[in-house]
């Protein structure tokens, strides 16, 4: 007889959790990760005690973001998230400090089809999991994980996330994610029951697979996507990015017929993967300029806005001069005085902003800059997060800056839009770098107004459907989901 342990709850928020997605693996603490963690392993368990709570009732709520904040404030040396003491135990303190009336559009979300053929890739990823942090994905043994339930709990149930946009990884085998009949699929399924307006999708295209060009007309009328997604690295496989399938968004045989086929079909959104690749050449945004200058009636939104994580991409991210392509920065990644780095243009973000500064792109045009996943790595490296923001709303301007969480792979949204809400960009570095404040204002605009006017979403259609909504539609789409299956537009 084998005797089953109860789990453990879990004592650490989840933005400070080494969470990750299917396009790269979680990251390694750092040195002032890991004192915020035990920290927290200490505070959490007794102030859950104090407020009558379980710990991970507490640690999963607006207790635990506020408590988690301040941990890394404190580890940080800086205020970079505005969280009184009073919110770590006082519910209207937690609310003033991190909720929020704004509209929240998230514009990158995903959910994995329940059918057979997707098995082997739940298998790899929860096995890359695994592999890297045996106690760290508890319970995440089924599809059950990353279903259409979960989607609905984590995105809409448990979030206050008004519209959200889904999309898919690549490939052009079944064990895909999602098929693009199944993302229209399930934004039919939400309307038909009550959730109009609430899920918008994009069509997965492979613009190197010559025949997905000329079914674009053809997906346009069945699929009715709001953009094309594409992933230049190419198609992931068991060990990374499939040699020989990736391409470039301004290369003669790929991207331009692609971008000029978008022009033809009258989609003019361009959703392009671009950063999280591994140090990928091809993940790297150095193409956005040059094509966004030429194709100047197709908006491009670069997700993840070029990021690379240090672990792959060598440096953690600073400021950048993208005239002179260095910068000497006195406090260092570390706070010691002395240069930050000789030459970063190929860090990052960096890359997106001098492929726009090269090609005269300026602020406000026709690129966007989107933060799914890039914020979340952010959180815990607030320092990092002060120049990525700063830098991209320089580059992009605020009216062109996306919100977008990537989950579900990281559970529900909230503990990510609420650390957003509290983030503040340091006076030292407004003044030094010219970075913009985080305004009220600002952060309205990248929460759901930018993507309102990009993805036409009508604003006060919105407003009203989440005021009216009670969410009984979510009840009886999943009700839907369970007896029928997958929901398709063939």
């Amino acid at each position: 007889m084998t005797l089953k342990l109860p789990e453990r709850p879990p004592l650490v928020p989840v933005i400070l959790q080494p969470r990750s997605t299917d396009e790269y693996r979680p990251r390694p603490y750092s040195l002032p990760d890991l004192a915020a963690v035990r920290s927290l392993k200490v505070s959490v368990p007794d102030s859950a005690h104090r407020v009558n709570m379980s710990t991970a009732d507490y640690s999963s709520g607006r207790f635990g973001t506020a408590t988690a904040l301040r941990t890394i404030n404190e580890q940080w040396g800086y205020d970079f998230y505005n969280v009184p003491r009073e919110a770590m135990l006082d519910t209207a303190a937690a609310d003033a400090a991190l909720g929020g009336d704004q509209l929240v559009i998230d514009v990158q979300t995903h959910y994995v089809a329940d059918r057979p053929a997707i098995t082997d890739f739940t298998k790899r990823v929860l096995q890359s999991y695994r592999a890297l942090m045996p106690e760290g994905f508890k319970g995440l043994d089924g599809m059950s994980a990353y279903s259409l339930a979960e989607y609905l709990r984590c995105v809409f149930l448990e979030s206050e996330t008004a519209v959200a946009v889904l999309t898919s990884p690549p490939g052009i085998h079944e064990d895909r994610p999602l098929t693009n009949g199944e993302m229209a699929g399930t934004r039919e399924l939400f309307e038909r029951f009550g959730g109009n307006g609430r899920l918008l999708n994009h069509c997965v295209v492979h613009p190197n697979v010559p025949s997905e060009l000329w079914r674009l007309d053809r997906w346009q009328e069945m699929y009715k996507p709001r953009g094309w997604k594409v992933y230049t690295p190419g198609v992931l496989g068991s060990s990374g990015w499939v040699d020989g399938s990736g391409w470039m968004l301004d290369d003669e045989d790929s991207g331009v017929p692609f971008l000029e086929r978008t022009r033809e079909v009258g989609v003019n959104i361009v959703c392009a993967h671009k950063g999280l690749s591994g140090g990928s050449p091809l993940g790297s945004p150095r193409d956005v300029g040059p094509v966004a200058a030429y194709f100047t009636d197709i908006d491009f939104l670069i997700y993840h806005s070029g990021y690379e994580h240090p672990d792959a991409a060598g440096e953690a991210e600073g400021p950048y001069d993208p005239i002179s392509g260095h910068v000497i920065d006195p406090w260092g990644e570390e706070g010691q005085e002395g240069p930050y780095s000789d030459d970063v243009a190929d860090v990052g973000t960096n890359r997106l902003i001098k492929s726009l500064k090269d090609s005269k792109v300026p602020p406000g045009a026709n690129v966007y800059a989107e933060l799914g996943s890039t914020w979340f790595s952010l959180i815990r490296r607030p320092r990092e997060a002060a120049h990525v923001l700063g830098k991209l709303l320089l580059a992009v301007g605020e009216e062109n800056v996306l919100w977008g969480t990537d989950s579900i792979w990281y559970g529900p949204t909230q503990p990510i839009v609420d650390a957003f809400r509290a983030f503040q960009i340091p006076e030292e570095y407004r003044q030094r770098y010219g970075y913009p404040e985080l305004t009220p204002a600002v952060k309205e605009k990248i929460l759901g107004l930018n993507a309102a006017r990009v993805y036409s979403i009508d604003l006060e259609a919105t407003r009203s459907a989440v005021k009216n909504d009670d969410l009984g539609w979510a009840k009886a789409a999943l009700e839907e989901y369970q007896v029928k299956g997958v929901p398709t537009v063939a």
